[in-house]
Protein backbone atom coordinates (compact mmCIF):
# COMPACT_ATOMS: atom_id res chain seq x y z
CA UNK A 1 0.00 0.00 0.00
CA UNK A 2 1.37 3.31 -0.59
CA UNK A 3 -0.19 6.15 1.00
CA UNK A 4 -0.64 9.98 -0.92
CA UNK A 5 -2.66 13.33 0.41
CA UNK A 6 -5.92 14.44 -1.62
CA UNK A 7 -4.91 18.51 -1.47
CA UNK A 8 -7.10 21.64 -2.45
CA UNK A 9 -5.79 24.42 -4.16
CA UNK A 10 -8.26 27.40 -2.63
CA UNK A 11 -8.38 28.75 0.35
CA UNK A 12 -5.09 28.50 2.65
CA UNK A 13 -3.58 26.35 -0.07
CA UNK A 14 -4.13 29.00 -3.13
CA UNK A 15 -0.60 30.09 -3.43
CA UNK A 16 1.84 27.71 -4.81
CA UNK A 17 4.50 28.62 -2.67
CA UNK A 18 1.99 27.65 0.70
CA UNK A 19 1.68 24.19 -2.00
CA UNK A 20 5.07 23.22 -2.23
CA UNK A 21 5.95 24.03 1.35
CA UNK A 22 3.40 21.49 2.22
CA UNK A 23 4.32 18.99 -0.37
CA UNK A 24 7.88 19.40 1.35
CA UNK A 25 6.41 18.45 4.83
CA UNK A 26 4.64 15.75 3.16
CA UNK A 27 7.87 14.22 1.99
CA UNK A 28 9.60 14.33 5.22
CA UNK A 29 6.54 12.99 6.76
CA UNK A 30 6.89 9.93 4.78
CA UNK A 31 3.72 10.23 2.34
CA UNK A 32 4.32 8.93 -1.00
CA UNK A 33 2.57 11.32 -3.43
CA UNK A 34 0.93 14.97 -3.22
CA UNK A 35 -1.98 15.70 -5.13
CA UNK A 36 -3.61 18.46 -5.84
CA UNK A 37 -7.45 19.87 -6.89
CA UNK A 38 -7.88 20.39 -10.71
CA UNK A 39 -10.14 23.49 -10.02
CA UNK A 40 -10.29 26.62 -11.81
CA UNK A 41 -13.53 28.11 -9.58
CA UNK A 42 -14.45 26.99 -5.91
CA UNK A 43 -17.57 27.96 -4.97
CA UNK A 44 -18.63 27.08 -1.45
CA UNK A 45 -21.01 27.12 1.16
CA UNK A 46 -18.75 29.41 4.02
CA UNK A 47 -17.11 31.69 2.39
CA UNK A 48 -19.09 31.08 -0.79
CA UNK A 49 -15.97 32.19 -3.23
CA UNK A 50 -12.17 31.18 -2.30
CA UNK A 51 -8.77 32.24 -3.69
CA UNK A 52 -7.80 29.30 -5.87
CA UNK A 53 -4.66 28.88 -7.51
CA UNK A 54 -3.73 27.33 -10.72
CA UNK A 55 -3.55 23.61 -10.45
CA UNK A 56 -0.39 23.21 -12.71
CA UNK A 57 1.58 26.17 -11.87
CA UNK A 58 1.05 24.27 -8.37
CA UNK A 59 2.49 21.24 -9.27
CA UNK A 60 5.24 22.99 -10.97
CA UNK A 61 6.01 24.32 -7.83
CA UNK A 62 5.95 21.39 -5.77
CA UNK A 63 7.96 19.49 -7.74
CA UNK A 64 11.25 21.98 -7.51
CA UNK A 65 10.59 21.44 -3.61
CA UNK A 66 10.28 17.93 -3.49
CA UNK A 67 12.47 14.90 -4.77
CA UNK A 68 10.74 11.65 -3.75
CA UNK A 69 6.97 11.54 -3.94
CA UNK A 70 4.58 11.42 -6.99
CA UNK A 71 2.74 14.44 -8.17
CA UNK A 72 -0.76 14.61 -9.79
CA UNK A 73 -3.68 16.57 -10.24
CA UNK A 74 -6.80 15.04 -8.99
CA UNK A 75 -8.77 15.00 -11.37
CA UNK A 76 -7.88 16.71 -15.00
CA UNK A 77 -11.52 16.35 -17.23
CA UNK A 78 -9.61 16.23 -20.28
CA UNK A 79 -12.94 18.01 -21.92
CA UNK A 80 -11.75 21.43 -19.98
CA UNK A 81 -8.14 20.79 -21.77
CA UNK A 82 -6.77 21.08 -25.13
CA UNK A 83 -5.49 17.42 -24.86
CA UNK A 84 -2.66 18.73 -26.76
CA UNK A 85 -2.02 21.81 -24.52
CA UNK A 86 -2.80 19.24 -21.75
CA UNK A 87 0.32 16.91 -23.62
CA UNK A 88 2.86 19.75 -23.65
CA UNK A 89 2.16 20.70 -19.78
CA UNK A 90 2.21 17.17 -18.40
CA UNK A 91 6.01 15.95 -20.46
CA UNK A 92 7.13 19.59 -18.88
CA UNK A 93 6.08 19.08 -15.75
CA UNK A 94 7.79 14.87 -15.60
CA UNK A 95 10.78 16.56 -16.39
CA UNK A 96 10.66 18.90 -14.15
CA UNK A 97 9.97 16.24 -11.31
CA UNK A 98 12.57 13.93 -13.09
CA UNK A 99 9.50 11.56 -13.58
CA UNK A 100 7.40 11.88 -10.72
CA UNK A 101 4.20 12.78 -12.77
CA UNK A 102 0.67 10.82 -12.35
CA UNK A 103 -2.28 11.63 -14.52
CA UNK A 104 -5.81 10.93 -12.69
CA UNK A 105 -8.33 11.77 -15.35
CA UNK A 106 -12.27 11.94 -15.04
CA UNK A 107 -15.05 13.31 -17.26
CA UNK A 108 -15.33 15.96 -14.79
CA UNK A 109 -17.91 17.16 -11.93
CA UNK A 110 -20.14 19.47 -13.99
CA UNK A 111 -21.16 22.01 -11.10
CA UNK A 112 -17.48 22.74 -10.54
CA UNK A 113 -17.33 27.00 -11.60
CA UNK A 114 -15.03 25.52 -15.07
CA UNK A 115 -18.12 23.73 -16.45
CA UNK A 116 -20.75 25.40 -14.82
CA UNK A 117 -20.23 29.15 -15.71
CA UNK A 118 -18.48 29.55 -18.55
CA UNK A 119 -20.82 26.91 -20.65
CA UNK A 120 -18.79 23.83 -21.08
CA UNK A 121 -20.12 20.60 -22.05
CA UNK A 122 -22.16 19.24 -19.84
CA UNK A 123 -23.88 15.85 -21.32
CA UNK A 124 -22.28 12.68 -19.86
CA UNK A 125 -22.15 10.91 -22.85
CA UNK A 126 -20.56 13.79 -25.08
CA UNK A 127 -18.11 14.13 -22.69
CA UNK A 128 -16.80 10.45 -21.89
CA UNK A 129 -16.58 10.44 -26.07
CA UNK A 130 -14.34 13.29 -25.51
CA UNK A 131 -12.61 12.33 -22.74
CA UNK A 132 -11.78 8.78 -24.92
CA UNK A 133 -10.59 10.88 -27.93
CA UNK A 134 -8.55 13.10 -25.39
CA UNK A 135 -6.71 10.04 -24.08
CA UNK A 136 -5.58 8.46 -27.57
CA UNK A 137 -4.35 11.93 -28.36
CA UNK A 138 -2.46 12.33 -25.55
CA UNK A 139 -0.51 9.06 -25.44
CA UNK A 140 -0.10 9.50 -29.47
CA UNK A 141 1.39 12.51 -28.77
CA UNK A 142 3.45 11.72 -25.94
CA UNK A 143 4.99 8.66 -28.10
CA UNK A 144 7.37 11.19 -30.18
CA UNK A 145 6.43 9.73 -33.18
CA UNK A 146 4.76 11.99 -36.11
CA UNK A 147 1.46 11.78 -34.86
CA UNK A 148 -2.34 12.02 -36.27
CA UNK A 149 -5.74 11.67 -35.52
CA UNK A 150 -9.19 12.30 -37.06
CA UNK A 151 -11.94 12.09 -34.36
CA UNK A 152 -15.46 12.95 -34.13
CA UNK A 153 -14.41 15.83 -31.47
CA UNK A 154 -10.84 16.61 -32.01
CA UNK A 155 -8.60 16.46 -34.98
CA UNK A 156 -4.77 16.44 -35.13
CA UNK A 157 -2.91 16.65 -38.34
CA UNK A 158 0.22 15.13 -38.47
CA UNK A 159 2.90 16.75 -35.82
CA UNK A 160 5.97 15.22 -33.47
CA UNK A 161 5.70 16.27 -29.88
CA UNK A 162 9.54 16.32 -28.60
CA UNK A 163 11.17 15.63 -26.18
CA UNK A 164 9.18 12.44 -24.82
CA UNK A 165 8.25 12.05 -21.15
CA UNK A 166 11.04 10.76 -18.73
CA UNK A 167 8.89 7.63 -18.15
CA UNK A 168 8.81 4.86 -19.61
CA UNK A 169 6.50 4.12 -22.04
CA UNK A 170 4.60 6.47 -20.51
CA UNK A 171 2.94 8.98 -17.74
CA UNK A 172 0.62 6.84 -15.60
CA UNK A 173 -2.77 7.51 -16.38
CA UNK A 174 -5.61 6.92 -13.66
CA UNK A 175 -8.83 7.05 -14.99
CA UNK A 176 -11.98 7.39 -12.78
CA UNK A 177 -14.06 4.04 -13.52
CA UNK A 178 -17.73 3.80 -12.05
CA UNK A 179 -19.18 0.18 -10.88
CA UNK A 180 -20.70 -1.70 -12.55
CA UNK A 181 -20.71 0.65 -15.59
CA UNK A 182 -19.11 -1.42 -17.98
CA UNK A 183 -18.07 1.59 -20.73
CA UNK A 184 -16.29 3.41 -17.53
CA UNK A 185 -14.58 -0.25 -16.81
CA UNK A 186 -13.51 -0.59 -20.05
CA UNK A 187 -12.02 3.02 -20.41
CA UNK A 188 -10.08 2.53 -16.92
CA UNK A 189 -8.79 -0.79 -18.07
CA UNK A 190 -6.39 0.61 -21.35
CA UNK A 191 -4.68 2.41 -18.94
CA UNK A 192 -2.25 2.34 -15.95
CA UNK A 193 -4.81 2.27 -12.85
CA UNK A 194 -8.28 3.23 -11.45
CA UNK A 195 -10.28 5.56 -8.88
CA UNK A 196 -12.79 3.47 -7.99
CA UNK A 197 -16.28 4.23 -7.38
CA UNK A 198 -19.94 3.38 -7.31
CA UNK A 199 -22.78 4.99 -9.31
CA UNK A 200 -26.09 3.65 -9.28
CA UNK A 201 -29.24 3.61 -11.50
CA UNK A 202 -30.02 7.50 -10.34
CA UNK A 203 -26.02 8.46 -10.84
CA UNK A 204 -25.23 9.22 -7.21
CA UNK A 205 -21.90 7.69 -6.35
CA UNK A 206 -20.63 5.97 -3.24
CA UNK A 207 -17.48 4.51 -2.26
CA UNK A 208 -16.93 0.88 -2.69
CA UNK A 209 -17.24 -1.80 -0.50
CA UNK A 210 -14.06 -4.14 -0.10
CA UNK A 211 -16.44 -6.67 -1.47
CA UNK A 212 -16.86 -4.57 -4.84
CA UNK A 213 -13.28 -3.87 -5.14
CA UNK A 214 -12.73 -7.39 -4.98
CA UNK A 215 -15.31 -7.63 -8.13
CA UNK A 216 -13.98 -4.91 -9.70
CA UNK A 217 -10.22 -6.45 -9.57
CA UNK A 218 -11.76 -9.52 -10.88
CA UNK A 219 -13.06 -7.67 -13.94
CA UNK A 220 -9.69 -6.00 -14.16
CA UNK A 221 -7.70 -8.78 -14.02
CA UNK A 222 -10.15 -10.88 -16.55
CA UNK A 223 -10.13 -7.68 -19.44
CA UNK A 224 -7.04 -5.41 -18.84
CA UNK A 225 -4.56 -6.87 -21.60
CA UNK A 226 -1.28 -4.45 -20.93
CA UNK A 227 0.89 -6.26 -18.56
CA UNK A 228 2.51 -3.03 -16.64
CA UNK A 229 1.46 -3.02 -12.99
CA UNK A 230 -1.79 -1.29 -12.28
CA UNK A 231 -3.22 0.75 -9.79
CA UNK A 232 -6.48 0.57 -7.72
CA UNK A 233 -6.38 4.33 -5.83
CA UNK A 234 -9.17 5.27 -3.11
CA UNK A 235 -9.86 8.42 -1.57
CA UNK A 236 -11.25 8.73 1.79
CA UNK A 237 -10.59 10.14 5.38
CA UNK A 238 -8.85 8.22 8.24
CA UNK A 239 -7.95 9.25 11.81
CA UNK A 240 -4.52 10.58 12.16
CA UNK A 241 -4.68 10.36 15.89
CA UNK A 242 -5.01 6.89 15.61
CA UNK A 243 -3.06 4.78 13.74
CA UNK A 244 -4.49 1.26 15.09
CA UNK A 245 -8.40 2.62 14.09
CA UNK A 246 -6.68 4.00 10.50
CA UNK A 247 -4.94 0.59 9.94
CA UNK A 248 -8.18 -1.20 10.62
CA UNK A 249 -10.30 0.56 8.25
CA UNK A 250 -7.52 0.72 5.41
CA UNK A 251 -6.52 -3.20 5.71
CA UNK A 252 -9.57 -5.18 4.52
CA UNK A 253 -9.22 -2.64 1.10
CA UNK A 254 -5.38 -3.76 0.55
CA UNK A 255 -6.49 -7.40 1.22
CA UNK A 256 -8.58 -7.22 -1.81
CA UNK A 257 -5.88 -5.42 -4.25
CA UNK A 258 -6.64 -1.55 -3.47
CA UNK A 259 -2.50 -0.20 -4.29
CA UNK A 260 -2.72 3.47 -3.33
CA UNK A 261 -4.92 5.87 -0.73
CA UNK A 262 -5.74 9.12 -0.56
CA UNK A 263 -5.86 10.56 2.26
CA UNK A 264 -8.61 13.64 1.99
CA UNK A 265 -7.40 16.51 3.92
CA UNK A 266 -9.04 18.97 1.96
CA UNK A 267 -11.77 18.18 4.49
CA UNK A 268 -9.72 20.56 6.77
CA UNK A 269 -10.90 23.43 4.44
CA UNK A 270 -14.41 23.00 4.52
CA UNK A 271 -14.23 22.89 8.51
CA UNK A 272 -12.14 25.44 9.17
CA UNK A 273 -11.59 27.78 6.02
CA UNK A 274 -8.35 29.22 5.81
CA UNK A 275 -6.88 26.96 8.57
CA UNK A 276 -4.00 25.75 6.93
CA UNK A 277 -2.83 24.00 10.70
CA UNK A 278 -5.43 21.94 10.64
CA UNK A 279 -3.90 20.41 6.79
CA UNK A 280 -0.20 20.18 8.03
CA UNK A 281 -1.43 18.80 11.50
CA UNK A 282 -2.93 15.83 9.94
CA UNK A 283 0.33 15.28 7.28
CA UNK A 284 2.81 15.24 10.19
CA UNK A 285 0.70 12.74 11.80
CA UNK A 286 1.54 10.78 8.48
CA UNK A 287 0.37 7.82 7.01
CA UNK A 288 -0.74 4.40 9.35
CA UNK A 289 1.13 1.43 9.61
CA UNK A 290 -0.04 -1.81 7.84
Amino acid sequence: MRWGLNLPNVGACSDPRVLADVAYEAEQAGWDGAFVWDSLCAEMKDPPNQHVCDPWIALAAMAMRTERILLGPIITPITRRRPWKLARETVSLDHLSRGRLVLPVGLGAVDEGAFARVNEERDRKLRAERTDEGLEILTGLWSGEPYSFQGEHYQVDTMTFLPTPVQSSRIPIWVVGAWPRMKSMRRAVRYDGILPTVMNDKGEHSMPTPDQIREMKTYIDTNRTLTTPFDIVLEAEIPGDDPAKAAAIVRPYAEVGVTWWLESVWWATYRTPGNLDAILSRIRQGPPKL
